[in-house]
Parts: C-alpha cells; structure tokens; sequence
C-alpha cells in the first residue's frame, strides 16, 4: 500500500534502472517523491522506467554514471539536484559483486569492488551535502553477509558491505546536527535477475532462511521509503536486516 508520504521531496537511487534500485525509484514515486537514478549500460530499461515514472505523474530523471568513476558520481548527483529542483534523499544502491576462492580474486576486483560499493557511496553523500537540508536522507544498501558470512567465497564483497557498517554509524554522528538521518538496509537473498530465485544456489540460500523464501524487491522498497518518510525520522545510524531470519 502507498501514500503520499514523500509529496515534494526529491530523490536521488544511485543503480536505479534494474532489480532493487528500480524497485526503490517505483516506490519512492508512488509515495510522492519525484526520482532521479543512475545506470552504466541499462539505457532501455532506464528510459522505461523514466516513462514509467511520468506516467505515474512524478518526475522521472535517467542519469549516466559510472560508479567506479568518483568524478561521474559527484556529477550524477549535481545534476539530480538541478533537473529536480532540489535533493531530500539519497539512496546508495549502486554495487557490484566480484566472488569466488580468495586466491583467484584479482587487484582489479578488488579495486572496482571498494570503488564501487565503498568510494561511491562516500563521495555520493559527500556531494549530496550541499544539498540536502534538516529532514533529509542517506540511505545505503547493504547486505546480510556485512554482519555475518555464511557460506565462502564472498570475502572481498562481505568486506566492502561491512565497511559500509562503521560510515553509517560515523556519518550519522557527523550529520546529526544538522537533522540529516544516515541508515543501511541489509537484504538477504533477493529475487532479481543477479540472484533469481529459482537460480544456481538459490535453493542453498533459502535454506539458510527461517522463513524460506526469497525476498523481492519491493519488500526492500518498501523499507527504504519508511525510513526515508516522517515516521522514520527516528531510525539514525543504524541498520535493518530484510533476509528472512537467514542471520536469526
């Protein structure tokens, strides 16, 4: 169920054109938002959902960005803020996975992991400081594996989220004088075209869980806008685990 939540306020999804970032855009939409996102190589589907998105009556913005590029992503967000009139929530989705036996992992995959899934996040809420004011959001995506690691060959990704953990925690500190909240969202296994439900492994996965069955996008979704609205003005420097009961 939607609301009108988020009237007026302007967002900024980094990774927005597919699977949960898309899921966030649609959803922060139908509470009122306006949405601006970011792709690398998703051009269709970007454009799909900006018609999505004004067809719902909300502002839609597609923005190009690389995100192991600090340059482009400081960029990405100036540009949100001016096609939008303003910025209120930033959601750092944007990820990438690079797994397998510690000993095949390559400098390079560890250099685009920590560009990707740390350095962007940090320079993206960087840059949205200059403009978002008291009553605003930053919100990064996590994982379940951040806090605890359950099966191997995910050490450099399970690094990159945890360390995401402790910039929650510091930046709320930073920014909480300035009545800007900073959480993290963890999911666990979720339904989308990286990790589908019924793929290699799933069944694996779902056995991990308490309650098995994988989580779909918009149950992330729906988190992220909760947080962001006024009835998650109280939710700073803190995560929420969405993945089923697989880290009970």
């Amino acid at each position: 169920m939607t609301n009108a939540s988020l009237a007026g306020k302007k967002a900024l999804v980094t990774g927005g054109s597919r699977g949960i970032g898309a899921a966030i855009a649609r959803r922060l939409a139908a509470d009122g938002a306006d949405v601006a996102f970011t792709y690398q190589q998703s051009a269709a589907p970007a454009e799909a959902l900006v018609r999505e998105l004004a067809d719902s009556g909300r502002n839609g913005v597609a923005i190009k960005a690389d995100a192991a590029d600090p340059v482009a992503v400081k960029g990405a967000v100036d540009e949100a803020a001016r096609a939008l009139g303003g910025l209120d929530i930033l959601v750092n989705n944007a990820g990438i996975f690079r797994g397998g036996p510690i000993d095949d992992l390559t400098l390079d995959d560890i250099d685009q992991t920590l560009a990707v899934n740390v350095r962007a996040v940090v320079v993206a809420s960087q840059a949205a400081l200059a403009h978002i004011k008291e009553g605003g959001s930053i919100i990064s995506i996590g994982s379940c594996l951040a806090e605890r690691v359950t099966e191997p060959h995910v050490s450099l990704y399970a690094l990159s989220k945890a360390a995401l953990i402790g910039w929650t925690k510091g930046l709320a500190r930073d920014l909480g004088p300035r009545g800007i909240t900073v959480s993290i969202v963890h999911p666990g296994s979720t339904d989308t075209d990286m990790n589908p439900a019924d793929g290699e492994g799933a069944e694996t996965q779902r056995e991990r869980m308490a309650i098995k069955r994988y989580g779909r996008p918009d149950d992330i979704a729906a988190l992220i806008a909760f947080i962001a609205g006024p009835e998650g003005r109280s939710i700073n420097g803190t995560g929420l685990t969405i993945d089923g009961g697989a880290n009970a």
